[in-house]
């Protein structure tokens, strides 16, 4: 039995900023990781950095061949440089093991083969094991060939020339879009009746047409009913016929990652998705066990999980008042072509709740930048507070809004009036400077 300070069970982005910052603190610190493709968390391996790396060479014009090879390279030196971050750290010890709770206050480390290899006990213990692809129960699911998940298709070794994709959310839109960059036929295939059901309705709109301009089609009230192979081919089967794919893409919705974790032999509570049950203290039901990340469920971004160390350092080495409940608003961006970027309220959200406000839009193709992006494409929607002046949302659909929406999140959070943006002097030409215009109410 080894007794640490901190025991962090996963290699991501809360759990490995965490593990550096305690060990400088002088705390024994186990970072454990079952597998070394997963040093530095998802998002370097197997999320945002390898899909926005062939998000870019797509639009760049890259090939096929060129993007995955680039895309390897990139990886393969983050996820080495993370691991040589830690591991050159007093006091810091790097576990290639899988954890599986004996207790709620004992750990056991397995090998490949399931062998308990050691046992480790802690004064603190934080879950930060990610999430995993939701696989649904469809026939043929199992037996048929050429059927991914995201991270499979990450990884493939050829290039599907019919690629169709179960599925119609955030990730698979920019697989559609990345993969169409690439030169595949793209086909979505939603279950829903309405692609993008919580952005404005406008927004939303512009960007499918604009998906289906570069060739992707696109279906809705789709019921996948199961999956065969005809030669090479994959074959979808539907409500609305038959797609034949070289490859399909999986894209339904992800899920925590608590498989084998031994979670029955302790006190920690598991909600009705799977996900572990924390407070705003990122606490779980067992006093000195948190969990961070997509683990807890949530909104699952690299930079939520950033957010929790910081709630962490906080309740660790801090004064306790950083907590999910003063974060802040949580902007995102969807990573099509051109960008989808989100903050607040839209209209729609705004009048259910009651607001009295104003909303106002500009249309890409009017900002001057336009001309020397060589892309028209897109609007932006901003939404007002009449009754203070400031901002309850914003909408940005086209070039660099995953760079705006952040100034944006910044006002909404330190309470600036809309005024201050619209008011405000840009460089010239940007895009940023279409808040002159966009602001102006």
């Amino acid at each position: 039995m080894t007794t640490y300070d901190l025991i962090i069970i996963g290699f991501g982005k809360a759990g490995k900023t965490l593990a550096a910052y305690a060990a400088g603190q002088g705390q024994h610190v186990a970072l454990i990781e079952q597998s070394a493709k997963m040093y530095g968390g998802t998002c370097i391996n197997i999320g945002c950095i390898p899909s926005k790396t062939l998000v870019h060479d797509g639009i760049e014009g890259a090939s096929f061949g060129e993007a995955f090879s680039r895309k390897n390279e990139v990886v393969s030196a983050l996820n080495n440089k993370n691991y040589n971050n830690l591991a050159s750290i007093e006091n810091l010890d790097i576990l290639d093991y899988k954890a599986k709770f004996i207790s709620n206050n004992e750990i056991a480390l397995l090998d490949e083969a399931g062998n308990v290899k050691n046992r480790l006990t802690g004064n603190k213990i934080v879950i930060n094991t990610g999430a995993q692809a939701n696989i649904p129960n469809i026939k043929g699911i199992d037996t048929t060939k050429n059927i991914y998940d995201s991270t499979g298709l990450l990884n493939i070794d050829f290039q599907p020339q019919e690629l169709v994709i179960v599925g119609g959310g955030y990730i698979a839109l920019e697989f559609a879009s990345m993969f169409s960059n690439l030169g595949s036929n793209v086909t979505v295939l939603e279950y829903g009746n309405v692609m993008m059901p919580r952005e404005d309705r406008e927004v939303a709109e512009l960007a499918i047409q604009d998906l289906r301009n570069k060739g992707i089609s696109v279906y809705t009230n789709v019921e996948t009913t199961a999956f065969s192979n005809e030669g090479d081919a994959t074959i979808v089967h539907t409500n609305q016929g038959d797609f034949k794919s070289d490859a399909v893409l999986l894209a339904t919705g992800r899920k925590p990652n608590t498989d084998g974790l031994g979670l029955e032999n302790t006190d920690i509570n598991i909600g009705q998705h799977g996900e572990i049950v924390v407070n705003d203290k990122l606490q779980t039901t067992v006093e000195h066990i948190y969990a961070a990340g997509d683990v807890k469920g949530g909104l699952q971004f690299t930079y939520i999980s950033l957010d929790d160390f910081r709630i962490l350092q906080s309740q660790f080495f801090g004064d306790g008042t950083r907590t999910t409940e003063n974060r802040g608003i949580i902007p995102y961006t969807v990573f099509i072509d051109p960008p989808l970027s989100r903050v607040g309220l839209t209209a729609t959200e705004a009048k259910a709740q009651g607001f009295n406000f104003l909303e106002n839009k500009i249309y890409v193709n009017t900002i001057p930048r336009h001309k020397i992006n060589n892309d028209p494409r897109g609007v932006f929607k901003v939404v007002i507070n009449q009754d203070n002046n400031e901002i309850l949302g914003a909408s940005l659909y086209g070039k660099e809004s995953e760079e705006l929406i952040n100034i944006i999140k910044l006002a909404i959070d330190q309470h600036i009036p809309y005024t201050v943006l619209r008011d405000n002097i840009y460089t010239h030409p940007t895009m940023a400077e279409s808040f002159n215009d966009l602001f102006k109410l």
